[in-house]
């Protein structure tokens, strides 16, 4: 309690500045953290119940909640057959067999989606920002991108093998 005349307690500047940058971070992340895919409306929609309906667990899992299957445990990663691999949810066509390669990391990797297969959005879900791919029909979440891809774009479309379904040409 302060008394008559007494000066009152200052924070320091470099703590004032410290909790300032803090809490400025953490409304971006909290603010980031809201824009998830199943915010927008897409084309393709249905209630949770539906999704469940036609989707198996694993799918479900991955492509309306956002999960992500054990590296190597999907027989996509040795598809080398030409063809499309396609939404598992709504058959929306999302890579061409030819930019598909072998990343090393057990899960499908491309180097290119088809055009306006797919839509990104930041992720948070591990404490820092990654791009969040998800199909551009219904929302479903597919992986992520990275810039450590081959050429000719750099980068490397991290895709669950649960989330996709092959259609061989």
């Amino acid at each position: 309690m302060l008394r008559p005349n007494q000066p009152s307690p200052k924070l320091p500047r470099r703590s004032f500045i410290g909790w300032l940058g803090a809490s400025a971070a953490l409304s971006l992340v909290a603010a980031c953290n809201g824009t998830r895919a199943e915010a927008k409306t897409f084309p393709v929609s249905y209630s949770e119940a539906e999704w469940r309906r036609r989707l198996s667990p694993a799918q479900f899992a991955i492509l309306r909640q956002k999960g992500t299957e054990r590296p190597g445990s999907s027989p996509l990663v040795g598809e080398h057959r030409a063809g499309t691999f396609v939404c598992a949810a709504d058959g929306n066509p999302l890579f061409a067999s030819a930019t598909k390669f072998e990343s090393g990391t057990g899960w499908p990797s491309f180097w290119r989606p088809l055009p306006s297969a797919v839509e990104t959005s930041t992720d948070w879900e591990v404490g820092i920002p990654r791009t969040e791919v998800h199909c551009a029909r219904c929302g479903g979440h597919l992986g992520h991108v990275f810039d450590d891809g081959p050429r000719p774009t750099g980068k490397r479309y991290c895709m669950n093998g649960d989330a996709m379904l092959f259609r061989p040409s």
